[in-house]
């Protein structure tokens, strides 16, 4: 069971934003937007501040610590405009990506685990622009 329908709608109730939520418990907006989509693990703690903020029940905050399935969104080519063109930009950049990477690191990956992921808003007079700045550690491949 999908508990974003929920979550959403107690955040709407609440007129909270995920910034605000972010704010309450001193972690990132992306991260917090993360939980309400099935795709993070909140502690005890996080659980229990993200009930209190937005009256939740208690099957809802058990169920915010339950660990996730990731990567498990459907469809695998996403339809939703804005995500699809991060699916299109990893189309035409990610393997200029991997190699200017691999180029710099040697032969590896970049972790989804050790992960930040920030999205901010940089005003420009001919139409605001996103920002998004991804920063994981780099795992080099062992050989054995």
């Amino acid at each position: 069971m999908s508990l974003t329908p929920t979550l959403m709608a107690a955040k709407k109730a609440k007129g909270m934003s995920f910034a605000d939520l972010a704010n309450l418990l001193g972690l990132d907006e992306v991260w917090i937007a993360s939980l309400f989509y099935g795709q993070s693990t909140a502690s005890a703690e996080e659980a229990s501040k993200l009930g209190a903020a937005l009256d939740l029940p208690p099957a809802v905050v058990d169920a915010l610590q339950a660990y996730p399935t990731k990567g498990s969104l459907d469809p695998v080519i996403p339809t939703d405009p804005l995500i699809y063109r991060f699916y299109e930009i990893m189309q035409v950049y990610g393997m200029p990506m991997k190699d200017v990477i691999q180029e710099k690191f040697g032969d590896g990956i970049m972790s989804a685990i050790d992960f930040t992921l920030e999205v901010d808003k940089v005003e420009d007079p001919k139409g605001d622009r996103v920002k998004v700045t991804m920063c994981g550690k780099f795992l080099p491949y062992k050989k054995w």
